[in-house]
This record gives C-alpha cells, sequence and structure tokens, in this order.
C-alpha cells in the first residue's frame, strides 16, 4: 500500500482517482489548489504525487518547481496529469523533474499502470540504496 496525493481542482477527478486508487488499496490524500500541496506532502509523507499543472493558487508546475528543489521531497516520483499537451508544457513538465506526463482526457487504468510502475521503480530503488550502504 502507498500513500499518494492526487492534486486536482476538479472535484470529479478527485473523486474518480480516489476511487480507483483506493481500489488497489492505496491510501489516497487529495489537495484542490496548488497552495495545500507543499503542506500535505509535510504532513502525509505520499510516496507519488499525481499533480494538475492548471490549479488556482499556486500552478503544478510551481508546486513541481518547489518539491524538486527541497531535498526532503525531491525524490518523490509525480505525474503530471494536465489537459495542457503542447509540447513545450510535456518538455517542460518532465524537466522540471516530473516522472511522468499524461494528458487528459486520459484512461485511468492506464493511469493506475504507470503508477504501479513507478511505485515499483521506487521501491526497487530504495532497496538498492539500502544494499550500498554499510552495515
Amino acid at each position: 500500500m502507498a500513500r499518494i496525493l492526487v492534486a486536482d481542482d476538479d472535484p470529479l477527478l478527485r473523486a474518480l482517482l480516489q476511487h480507483k486508487l483506493a481500489a488497489e488499496d492505496h491510501q489516497i490524500f487529495a489537495a484542490e489548489h496548488g497552495g495545500e500541496v507543499l503542506d500535505m506532502v509535510r504532513d502525509h509523507a505520499p510516496d507519488l504525487i499525481v499533480l494538475d499543472a492548471m490549479m488556482p493558487v499556486m500552478d503544478g508546475f510551481e508546486v513541481l518547481r518547489r518539491l524538486k528543489a527541497d531535498a526532503g521531497t525531491r525524490d518523490i516520483p509525480v505525474i503530471m496529469l494536465t489537459a495542457l499537451k503542447r509540447e513545450q508544457d510535456v518538455v517542460g513538465g518532465l524537466q522540471l523533474g516530473a516522472a511522468d506526463y499524461l494528458a487528459k482526457p486520459f484512461i485511468p487504468d492506464e493511469l493506475v499502470q504507470r503508477i504501479r510502475r513507478l511505485l515499483a521503480t521506487a521501491q526497487m530503488e530504495q532497496g538498492h540504496d539500502r544494499s550500498r550502504r554499510p552495515g
């Protein structure tokens, strides 16, 4: 079970993702605007973040920039899930440190599979880091 933060200003999308991801036995936290995300990351230490780019208070790109600039949060995988699909948006999000980028409209089961892959990769990397440490 992973802790996943879903950040999107659309309540229907948040509800859909909460339902889909809870069915995968994940613990879900939700934020409706960018200003909430950084507080929720500190409070809940998510294993992964699904982040919309276009949100009130602080957009997702600025949230991502701040997460990746902080040593305590830079390793949290972030999937950008947004209606912005221009090349500059996709490439910009990946350059800022997003682990993946998915444009809306999207296939919910595809997102679930991408989340599974990222969580498995993060788990393998954590195990690899521990095995390199002297005992």
